[in-house]
Order: structure tokens, then C-alpha cells, then sequence
């Protein structure tokens, strides 16, 4: 039968063989290559197209044992062609915090012009050519979704050839600064009806600026193309 101070002797072996193998452990530097691939890789999915994540594991170290670690973007949330994916540990007994650099492309569709569209014309599907490339290698603005191109209205002069950017396009339902508005206002029981000026240009839901025909300047919210409510 074992004597109490046997059993404290055993104990305490045991005790000091788990904690030399706690502090030996390691977490490696495949899977920590492999948590950083993955986030990157799922991050990508917000925009349609294949993508393909490279990790540059050469820069990571081996880190202590951790059961739980988490990748995230060191800086800001928007995807580029190169960056830097942070690792931390949030295991409270031995955090650690690290970062590995990584580069990534989308292949995927975008569109260009396929004539020259004026100012005011509404574009459709036979104005646009489709181009293959890198999408994260476009300008800022430059749209891949046609179907946020189609039946919009060209804001500005758009060249043959010219890819079709979210500021080159508005709303057909926008409201633009100095069209004539009607103007509505509605209460229990009634509505009540006028004229105005947009001051602003406003997409449906957008609130903008009104002068109506007394010469007040009053706030409203864009319902269509050529009606506003005013604000009660």
C-alpha cells in the first residue's frame, strides 16, 4: 500500500514531467503557415472570382504550444496583392503574437466600355466587354458585378475601351443637383404636395438638400427619380 509520502513523491514526478513537456512543446511552423492560408483563403470568398493565397513561411518561427490560435489582417480589412496576416495565441497561459507575410490574387471577370457612352445614357449589357485578370490588381471603384453596371445611368463622358468604375454611374432613380423635385409631406390624415430645386444628388433613401418655392432650403428623402419627402 502506498504510504503518503510515496504518493507525494509520485506526484510530484509526474507534475514536473507535464510541465517539462508543456515547455518543450511547440506549435510548428506548417500549422501555423496552414491557420494563416485558411483566414486569408476565406476572406477572399467576399469576392467572386479563383483565388489563389501564397504564405511566406520562410519569415515564421516556431511559437510555444496553443490550442487556440487566432489570424487576423494587421492592418485594416481590404484585400491587396501583398500584406501581412497577423497570429496570436489567446491562450491566457502563454500568448504570443506574430505576423507572416502573404500575397494573393483573385482571378476573376470585370468589364470595360465597348463604345464610347455619354453623359446621362443608361448602360445595358451589349455596352460592355468582359476582361479576365487580377481583380485586386484594378484601380479603386472599378466594378466586377454587372449587375452593378446594367441599367445604371453613365454620370460622365465614359471612353471606348474604359473600365467601368462606381463613380462613373449613378442611380436611375437618383435624384441630381438642380432638376426640378415634386415635393411631399405626409401627416396623419393628410398630404400635402409642392415644388422644388435639388441642391444635392441623391440616390433613393439618401436624404438631400431642397430649396422649395418660398425660398426655404429644407432637408428630404429621395423616393424616386423625381420626388422627395419632406422631412416632418
Amino acid at each position: 500500500m502506498l504510504t503518503i509520502k510515496r504518493l507525494c513523491t509520485l506526484f510530484a514526478s509526474i507534475t514536473c514531467l507535464l510541465v517539462s513537456s508543456m515547455v518543450g512543446a511547440t506549435t510548428d511552423i506548417t500549422t501555423l503557415s496552414k491557420v494563416a492560408h485558411d483566414f486569408l483563403l476565406e476572406q477572399a470568398q467576399t469576392i467572386p472570382g479563383q483565388a489563389q493565397v501564397h504564405i511566406d513561411s520562410s519569415r515564421l518561427r516556431e511559437q510555444a504550444a496553443c490550442s487556440d490560435i487566432q489570424a487576423f489582417f494587421t492592418s485594416g480589412t481590404r484585400l491587396r496583392t501583398r500584406m501581412s496576416i497577423g497570429l496570436r495565441c489567446l491562450n491566457p497561459t502563454s500568448p504570443w503574437t506574430t505576423s507572416v507575410p502573404a500575397t494573393l490574387s483573385i482571378q476573376g471577370f470585370y468589364y470595360v466600355s465597348n463604345r464610347t457612352i455619354a453623359l446621362g445614357e443608361t448602360i445595358s449589357l451589349d455596352d460592355l466587354v468582359a476582361r479576365e485578370g487580377d481583380l485586386l490588381r484594378l484601380p479603386n471603384g472599378a466594378l466586377s458585378d454587372p449587375s452593378q453596371i446594367i441599367g445604371f445611368v453613365a454620370s460622365q463622358r465614359i471612353n471606348s475601351g474604359s473600365l467601368i468604375r462606381q463613380n462613373t454611374l449613378r442611380d436611375p432613380q437618383a435624384i441630381v443637383r438642380g432638376q426640378a423635385v415634386r415635393t411631399i409631406a405626409r401627416g396623419i390624415g393628410f398630404v400635402i404636395s409642392g415644388e422644388g430645386q435639388a441642391l444635392q444628388t441623391g440616390s433613393p433613401g439618401s436624404q438631400i438638400q431642397v430649396r422649395v418655392s418660398s425660398g426655404q432650403v429644407i432637408s428630404a428623402t429621395v423616393l424616386d427619380s423625381s420626388t422627395v419627402q419632406v422631412l416632418m
